[in-house]
């Protein structure tokens, strides 16, 4: 039977390289199994008209432990 927390999600920092992160990973004794990028959007208004834009992304990792 898994264990209650075997999965933990590790979101690469701003200042952060994928590799560090996965570093990060393997040292807290967790396997990553899944890679998402995740947009991140910036709501303005512009001419009364509501606009939603991508500003930037977000990459996070699904991990299980070892």
């Amino acid at each position: 039977m898994p264990k209650k927390n075997s999965k933990k999600r590790y979101e690469v920092g701003e200042k952060e390289t994928i590799d560090q992160c996965l570093d990060r990973i393997k040292k807290d004794g967790y396997i990553p199994i899944r890679r998402a990028e995740e947009p991140i959007f910036k709501e303005y208004v512009k001419n009364g008209e509501k606009r939603i834009e991508p500003v930037g992304r977000s990459i996070v990792f699904q991990a299980v432990k070892q």
